[in-house]
């Protein structure tokens, strides 16, 4: 895996740096199904979200501890997280990225890549 090295300055968060940073710790965590929605255009939250999951509650915190920690040794600060108590949904805000961690089941019920994958009736091609 290419992380920058500890130390490093990191590429400034929004760009494609965080992004690559995002799922290349992800990948190194062993997270599965992993989805990227650019989310630039929709809305003013963030640049991009990130919906991954892991195959247990421990499988789910595991990750969660891994991207909080590789984000904050390249320089991105530290994260706002939400659920990592119980791990069954792992909410963890990086800025310009936003990652949710899911127990497999849990992430077939809430459903986000299809909230935010979906264009905007303005985007809808007129046929």
């Amino acid at each position: 895996m290419n992380l920058p090295p500890i130390g490093a300055p990191a590429t400034a968060p929004g760009t494609d740096g965080l992004d690559a940073l995002v799922i290349a710790l992800l990948e190194d965590a062993k997270a599965e199904n992993t989805v990227s929605i650019n989310l630039r255009g929709k809305t003013s939250i963030a640049d991009t979200m990130v919906v991954t999951e892991g195959r247990s509650a421990r499988h789910v915190a595991s990750i969660a501890d891994r991207l909080i920690q590789g984000l904050k040794e390249a320089g991105f600060g530290r994260c706002r997280v939400e659920g990592l108590n119980m791990a069954d949904w792992v909410l963890i805000d990086a800025g310009d990225a936003i990652i949710h961690i899911f127990r497999p089941e849990v992430r077939s019920f809430y459903n986000l890549e299809k909230m935010w994958s979906a264009d905007r009736p303005d985007e809808k091609s007129m046929i």
